[in-house]
């Protein structure tokens, strides 16, 4: 029976991807070595950086004066990079869910962390709107796709002060304005790669603008002159990252991807919308493209763990909704195929069919 792999991270990746990786795990670049065993100051590997490098900037369009790097730690470790680097009194946060909050936790560490919107008084249903951010912030702070309970913000904000934003779980998924953000990072594993290596794409006149001493390890200005090699690199999520950027360049980059990945969530939203056993958890308006998130209608509760394993037994993989909200979550990442989003809708029929 065919997988449909819909786990929220980490998660699906294109076969192409895992193809490469495999055979670079076997032999790299015609070494005679596994891509395991390579030294990452090899020309082969120092290759695939500067390659990984170039293709974000062009799938991205990134202007002149940014940086691209490649670090450790997962987006967990930028909630303490970014206010390390960046927050010399005050930075303001969109808070918009569970990673949303954990970053603005971490910044009041550093100096005064302002919620300037939040959407907690509806278990983050919606994404707030008309907010106003102060002028007085070093930055804004937004996660730009929720996870775990489905909301996105699909736009570009203007905040007339520096932007930083977590794409984790939607880089790549439309294209970006990047000259409007400071910072843009995010944890490969949802959206890339396989979990290991953490993107950030830096302008670098941000840099160099706190009074703090910043220990070497976490100062983005280590990791640009260095080229992403000051320390030991994630080799294999960064060769797999790359394979990513190829594949996505040969659908026709991340405009293409934009409707694909529009069409795939219209088409579920559809079906949850239309079927009397589910309904949608956010507001319309704030959907995420990326993490579907539903739950049975009020009058078929009881029936959750029953379409759980009837999907299961169907091929559905990773469905069940994250532990903080129940409910099933289906993540349409870039390389979850149309076929898998089909067969999760006829799924969901059956099951209608089957109990009415």
């Amino acid at each position: 029976m065919k997988k449909h792999n819909f786990y929220a991270g980490p998660s699906i990746l294109p076969q192409f991807t895992l193809d490469e990786t495999v055979s670079a795990i076997r032999d790299f670049a015609g070494t005679g070595l596994s891509l395991l065993e390579i030294s990452h100051r090899s020309k082969q590997f120092v290759a695939v950086m500067d390659e990984a490098t170039a293709m974000f900037k062009e799938l991205l369009n990134i202007p002149e004066g940014y940086s691209v790097i490649f670090l450790g730690g997962g987006a967990s470790l930028q909630f303490c990079m970014v206010p390390f680097n960046l927050m010399n009194k005050k930075a303001g946060f969109l808070v918009t869910g569970e990673w949303a909050t954990k970053a603005h936790k971490e910044a009041k560490n550093f100096g005064e962390a302002v919620e300037v919107a939040s959407s907690k008084d509806k278990n983050f249903s919606y994404i707030p709107k008309n907010f106003n951010v102060p002028k007085d912030l070093d930055y804004f702070h937004i996660t730009t796709n929720n996870t775990i309970y489905g909301t996105q913000l699909r736009k570009d904000l203007d905040v007339g002060v520096p932007l930083v934003a977590d794409m984790s779980s939607d880089i790549f998924c439309r294209p970006l304005d990047v000259s409007k953000y400071a910072l843009i990072y995010g944890g490969a594993q949802k959206n890339l790669a396989p979990a290991g290596v953490t993107f950030v794409i830096i302008r670098n006149d941000i840099l160099g603008k706190v009074d703090r001493k910043i220990p070497t390890m976490l100062n983005y200005q280590t990791h640009i002159d260095k080229g992403s090699m000051f320390n030991t690199p994630p080799v294999m999520p960064v060769f797999s990252a790359l394979q990513t950027l190829k594949w996505l360049k040969a659908q026709g980059g991340v405009a293409a991807m934009e409707k694909i990945n529009k069409h795939k969530a219209e088409l579920l939203y559809a079906e949850i919308d239309r079927n009397p056993y589910f309904k949608g958890t956010v507001e319309k308006e704030d959907r995420s493209w990326m993490n579907i998130c539903f739950v049975m209608s009020d009058e078929h509760k009881a029936l959750e763990q029953e379409f759980l394993d009837f999907a299961t037994s169907k091929g559905m993989v990773g469905i069940k909704g994250h532990r903080s909200v129940g409910g099933f979550r289906a993540s349409t990442y870039n390389a979850l195929p149309l076929e898998s989003v089909k067969a999760l809708i006829d799924t969901m029929k059956e099951f209608e069919k089957m109990k009415s």
